[in-house]
């Protein structure tokens, strides 16, 4: 039984979910949820810290300050606390009210841009505002997990060698992307490991990371309203684009199996279901990556009456619940293949 004296201590990296008998395909899912922080970012957020410690940017008299739709949010908010740092989260609309509140309990300050960017989405309106910040007063220190190295090398010290030790035989992983840290840290580590393994990023449709369209996107995890300044797309083989509508139907067709995950894993298996779908899957090993728990989407994605207003009262359809074949019935996904130079 593990003892620790600080939360960012503790973090369960070795659990993994068998679902085959929800989405009809051989489907592994590693759970990130199960830490204080609640999510993968616990990780990015955990490096970027220590390594500004190392690099003498953080004093006792420094304010940490971070734009993040949520997860970020809350494990810096929960690092801080620990460390004795001051934290000022810059955050949207679109961010559960749970997760602010968690925040706030933990002794952070959370401020709420509501004014959109030139591509619809908050993130440039939100780095606009901490950069603001950070001319008014030294003192505040970003750590800028979009361009920061550090939200990636998290991941490839220890997320890719983490479903390696229980996947020797991985032939396909799918990462959601976001600030694309996750995605870059795992992709750069399979491609130095003994196999090949097929790297799928899953977006959600109105996202424009890998370019295409901006549209409206609700459900805060992933996507990007820019260009994610990590991305290598060199290292991706495929890119798959899910709907929101169809994030939500896997969000609850997971929990009628008594699975609640987040909007970010509805997305990412959504999208690796129906990869595994159109493809020869037999045989085949296949990791996904959930990036927290459903929780904190409970006004959200789990809520009636947000789903309507939002959606329409046929998002909910016996069709795209039905566990017993795993197909997809709401093809609305888009699939971009890459070759690597």
């Amino acid at each position: 039984m593990p003892v620790i004296t600080a939360p960012y201590a503790f973090n369960e990296g070795h659990l993994f979910v068998d679902l085959k008998s929800i989405c009809g395909q051989p489907l592994h899912l590693k759970c990130e949820g199960f830490n204080f922080a609640g999510s993968i970012k616990l990780k990015a957020a955990n490096e970027m810290v220590e390594s500004a410690e190392r690099d003498g940017l953080l004093t006792p008299e420094s304010i940490l300050v971070e734009s993040s739709s949520g997860n970020l949010g809350v494990a810096l908010s929960m690092i801080a606390a620990s460390k004795g740092y001051q934290f000022l989260c810059v955050t949207d609309s679109r961010c559960n009210l749970s997760t602010r509140l968690l925040m706030e309990a933990l002794g952070s300050e959370v401020h709420v841009i509501a004014d959109q960017d030139s591509n619809g989405g908050f993130l440039g309106t939100r780095i606009e505002y901490v950069r603001q910040l950070c001319a008014s007063d030294e003192r505040y220190v970003w750590l800028s997990q979009y361009t920061n190295a550090g939200n990636w090398r998290a991941h490839y010290r220890t997320t890719a060698p983490e479903i390696a030790q229980q996947f020797p035989d991985l032939d396909v992983v799918f990462i959601g992307a976001g600030t694309t840290g996750t995605l870059m840290g795992c992709a750069r580590w399979f491609r130095q490991w003994h196999r090949p393994v097929r790297i799928v990023a899953v977006d959600s449709v109105g996202s424009v990371a890998f370019g295409g369209e901006p549209g409206r996107r609700m459900i805060p995890g992933l996507g990007m309203s820019m260009r994610p300044p990590l991305l290598d797309e060199s290292v991706v083989d495929e890119v798959i684009r899910v709907e929101e509508a169809d994030t939500i139907r896997m969000c609850h067709r997971m929990a009628r199996r008594g699975f609640l995950f987040g909007g970010s894993t509805g997305t990412v298996v959504s999208g690796a279901t129906d990869w595994l779908a159109r493809n020869d899957a037999r045989g085949l090993s296949a990791v996904a990556i959930a990036p927290d728990m459903g929780e904190r989407y409970l006004d959200t994605v789990y809520q009636t009456n947000w789903l309507q207003d939002l959606y329409g009262d046929h998002v909910l359809t016996a069709e795209g619940l039905d566990t017993g074949t795993g197909e997809v019935e709401s093809a609305t996904r888009t699939s971009e293949r890459r070759s690597r130079p």
